[in-house]
Parts: C-alpha cells; structure tokens; sequence
C-alpha cells in the first residue's frame, strides 16, 4: 500500500472526479458514507454524536456525515466553527442537504461551546489533509476545549491540526483523537511515535479512488499489511529437503547474555531455515546443545566471548549480534566477518554497537548488509535528529551513503532500503517492548537470508512475520504478559 504527500492525495481526488467521472459533491458523499459504515460498527446508535465541523471540505464531511447519522436514527448535534468567512462549495451544498434535518450551532467564541455529556461521541471534522500552517485564534481555542473533555473523539481523515506529511512544532494544538478514520490510504504522520497522541487507533476505509492513479504514483512511502506480505513467501516444493532452505551461521551469545542467542536461535530455526549452525563461547555451549536440540553448535575457544571467526564457506547466510558483548576479541570478529563474508549478512545489538564505536568498519559493510537498530542504536549509528521525520530522512542517507537497508524498530518498525524507499510495517503491539524480542527478528531475517529470500524481501517480510507472531502471542496472553519466547512460539504464516 502506497503513502501519499497531501499534494499527491489532493491530485489523486482531483483525478478521480475527472475520470470516473464523478462529481466532488458525491465523492464526499462516498467517503462520508464509508466514515458511517465504520462508525456504526463501533458505536450503536444509542450513543449521542456531536459533529464539530470547519468551512472546508473537511467541515462538508462532516455535514454529509452528521445527516447519514441521523438517517440511522443516531441522536445528532452540529456545531460549525465560524474562524473564517469563506466556505468551500461542497460544505455549502451538504450544508443545504442538512437543513431539513438538523439545526446546527454556530460557534464564533468559546463562549458559544455546546454543552456536552460524558455519554456524546465528539466527531472531529475542522480541518483536513491539506493543512500547511499551525491552528490559531478561535479554532486552536475549540481544538483545545474539545480534548479537555473526557468524551471520545473520532477524526475524520485526519486529526485537526495535524499535518500530513511533515512534522508539528511542539506548540501546535492538534485535536487528540481515540480512533482516526482515513481515506483510501494510511497518511505519512500517522507512523511516527511523536504523532501517536494526534492518531489514536486508526483505520482506513475505501472510497473508490482511481487505483490507476495510486499504481502509477511516485511514492518512497510504502505501508506492509497482510496483501503486500502474502506477494512475498516462497512456496515449499514437495520434493524439497533440507538443503533447499538454506544453511544459517549465527554468531551470538557471551557469558550472561546466551539467553539472546538462544532466543535467536529457536526464532531462525522457527522461521523455516533448513540448518542452523550456532557459533558461540564455550560457556554457552550445553545451553545451546540442551534448549536447541534442532541446532548445531561450533564452539568458540574462548570461555565467554567470541574470539575466532569460524570458516564461512558452508553457510548460505549469517547473523551477528544477539548477546555478543563489546569486546576487542568481538570487534576483531566483526572486522573479520566484515572482510570475508560473501554471503547475506545481519548485523544486530552489540555488533551494532561495536560499528558505532569502530566507525571505520562502517566503509567495509556489504552490500545490502541488513542492520536493525532500536532508536538509541540507530542514533549512535547515525547520529542526532530535531523530530522522527527527521530521523527518517537521516536513516535514507544513511542506507543510501553505505548502501545497507535499516530496520528502524519501534511501532510501524520502517524497513528502510538504500534506493530511499521505506516499507513501514502494519504489526506488532506495545506488548512486544520487551527484552528479547529484538532477538528474535534477528533469527527470523537470517532465516530468510538463508531460503535465499531477497535482503530487501527478507527485511519487509520477517519485520511483518515478527510484529504477526507478537500479535498471535497478545491475543492469547495479553500484552502485558508477553515475553519474547511466545513471539517465537507463535511463529508461523
């Protein structure tokens, strides 16, 4: 699924109407239809509904929405912002439609802000998509008068305030919606963490827009869900074996932390690789033989950390990182790997650390070495930035200047690829903020590495298998119980 700019989605409706053709008047009356579909499924219509609306087309939603509610027999109150005294067409036409309907209030100071129950559902429709400036005067006033209520709070296509595709000032006053009901496509804002108060839980519903349109836009932005995964797996043959699916080298583990190895490893092993050969310290090697009996182990001649670079010319992909530790000897074995490996590559964890601190061996990365930092990795990596926007456009020169792809993680994990492109992931839950889990993509990217999945397919499709697995593992545990062992658990497409 594609991310559009505000200019693209305003082109693309432009394009619609021309084409299909249909009337701008009944595309709203499309979208605000679909608006209701979802809304009726999520609230009954014993619920009382206010609709704060702009003069905008976003306001003309409202309006059309406002009247399909009452249509359904919800109770319904308007309220229209009087911030400005131009009014687009098609609000002026819903407005028309409304009248036989509903009376609505007009509001030209705070002093005019409906009186409201705790029991009303308070629908957001001030401002849409194409916002380019901060909320000010009596819009920010209302804006900050509807949060303040403990009421819920529905946007339409996108929270008030809220810009599509850049980054708000701390300042701004933005409406902070419970649920975001989007048109046609996710918008770019809703995929960063410091927008999550602006988003709320949010939904996309289809308006019939041109698909042509969507097809041939140009779009670094792109969004995983469920359609865009299945165009990935790779089928097993029936008279496949063992060999087919590949041999992984994971080299993981140190005295204390061979708990991370060994989450890794049972994550690769889970994720359909055919051998697995597990390099670690000596220290860890009955706990590999004994928690992985499916793995092999070559065991390091040193007692706790890795020291040697075993030989790499069986394996068909290799993994770093999980629980390695920063020492010289491990440094030394990451320089070495670096030099030598021929074969697809992940680099996670403390190996990611160890390049921070040894930025020289950032020059000898493969190509399409894969690396996946959480946020504070990737900004020793790549260092600071103002905003998450920034941060991303930080990581796209990063991919591009070392020619590597960037699994950013973190909710909507952004798998960041060196041609600019960013694949944002559609899995996942709070209840995967917890240690080891980073563990586990770690073995289920190796794992595909070794299936001879692209690196790029690799890294799009084992963010979106990890973030699935911890989806399966909430759902029967809760989020707060989870642990990284029920994300491997749950493994499985």
């Amino acid at each position: 699924m594609k991310i559009l700019s505000a200019e693209q989605i305003r082109s693309l409706d432009k394009y619609t109407i021309e084409n299909e053709p249909i009337s701008s008047l009944d595309l709203m009356e499309r979208a605000s239809a679909a608006f209701v579909s979802w809304f009726c499924n999520q609230y009954v219509n014993t619920r009382p509904i206010c609709v704060f609306c702009g003069k905008g087309n976003n306001g003309g939603d409202g309006l059309a929405i406002a009247r399909l509610l009452s249509q359904r027999s919800y109770d319904v109150q308007v309220a229209i912002v009087e911030y400005t005294d131009k009014s687009s067409e098609d609000f002026q036409a819903n407005l028309i439609r409304l009248q036989d309907q509903l009376t609505p209030v007009y509001i030209q100071s705070v002093a005019d802000f409906p009186v409201i129950s705790h029991q009303v559902v308070c629908i957001d429709a001030l401002l849409g998509s194409g916002l380019s400036r901060p909320v000010e005067g009596i819009l920010a006033e209302i804006i900050a008068r509807i949060n303040a209520l403990p009421n819920r709070i529905v946007s339409v296509d996108i929270a008030s305030g809220l810009y599509t595709d850049q980054s708000n000032a701390k300042e701004d006053v933005i409406i902070e919606p419970d649920f975001t009901v989007t048109f046609q496509l996710p918008k770019l804002s809703f995929l960063f963490p410091q927008n999550a108060a602006f988003t709320g839980e949010w939904h996309v519903v289809d308006i019939g827009l041109n698909q042509q349109f969507i097809n041939e836009a140009q779009s670094p932005y792109f969004f995983t869900d469920r359609q865009a995964a299945e165009l990935l797996v790779k089928p097993r043959n029936k008279f496949s074996h063992k060999g087919t699916y590949g041999h992984a080298l994971l080299l993981a583990g140190s005295f204390g932390k061979m708990g991370a190895a060994v989450l890794s490893g049972k994550a690769c092993l889970r994720s359909g690789v055919g051998l697995l050969t597990m390099h670690s310290p000596l220290c860890g090697y009955n706990i590999i033989q004994i928690s992985i009996p499916e793995a092999m182990v070559s065991a390091d001649q040193a007692q706790n950390h890795l020291s040697k670079l075993p030989e790499l010319s069986s394996y068909s992909a290799v993994g770093i990182g999980p629980g390695v530790g920063q020492e010289a000897e491990v440094a030394n074995v990451l320089e070495r790997l670096l030099e030598e490996v021929r074969v697809p590559l992940i680099i996670d964890a403390d190996a990611l650390n160890i390049l921070s601190s040894k930025r020289d061996l950032l020059d000898k990365l493969p190509k399409n070495t894969i690396l996946t930092p959480h946020p504070k990795e990737f900004q020793r990596l790549a260092g600071d930035s103002e905003n998450e926007f920034d941060r991303l456009e930080l990581g796209r020169e990063f991919a591009a200047k070392h020619k590597v792809i960037i699994c950013l993680k973190g909710a909507n994990t952004a798998v960041i690829l060196p041609n600019g492109e960013v694949h944002f992931n559609s899995t996942g839950n709070p209840g995967m903020a917890t240690g080891g889990t980073g563990d586990v993509l770690t073995g289920i990217i190796l794992s595909l590495l070794a299936q001879k999945y692209k690196p790029h397919e690799a890294a799009i499709f084992g963010v979106y298998q990890h973030g699935l697995a911890g989806d399966k593992a909430a759902a029967q545990r809760g989020q707060s119980a989870l642990i990284a062992s029920d994300v491997v658990d749950s493994l499985g497409w």
